[in-house]
C-alpha cells in the first residue's frame, strides 16, 4: 500500500540562495532530502542504512509549490517513490533498504 504525503519548501530556504537568482528553483539534492526524510521517519528506517538506487528528475519545482510524495514498498529490501507537483511528475526514484545485523554492533 502506498504512503502519500506532501512537502513545502519554504520560499525562504536557504538553498534559494545561490541556486539560479532571479529566477530560483529547488535543487534535487534538497528534495531528496526532505523526501528521504519523510520515508526513514514514516517506515522507521535509519538513513545510513539507506541508498538511493536510482534517481531520476523531471521537472523543476519553484519555492512554494507544493509537493506530493508517494512511496511504497517494492520488496521487503526496496521503497519505490515519486514526487509529483501541480499535476506533473518532478522525480521518482528507488531505495535500497539494507538490513541490520545486531550481532555485529559494538564489534
Amino acid at each position: 500500500m502506498a504512503t502519500v504525503a506532501d512537502i513545502l519548501i519554504p520560499p525562504d530556504h536557504p538553498a534559494f540562495a545561490g541556486h539560479f537568482p532571479g529566477t530560483p528553483i529547488v535543487p534535487g539534492v534538497v528534495l531528496l532530502d526532505e523526501a528521504l526524510h519523510v520515508i526513514a521517519t514514516v517506515r522507521g528506517l535509519a538513513l545510513e542504512h539507506c541508498t538511493l538506487t536510482a534517481v531520476k528528475f523531471k521537472s523543476i519545482v519553484r519555492p512554494g509549490q507544493p509537493v506530493t510524495l508517494v512511496f511504497e514498498s517494492t520488496r521487503p529490501d526496496c521503497v519505490s517513490f515519486e514526487l509529483d507537483s501541480e499535476g506533473r511528475s518532478v522525480a521518482n526514484g528507488t531505495l535500497a533498504v539494507r538490513a541490520t545485523d545486531e550481532s555485529t554492533h559494538g564489534r
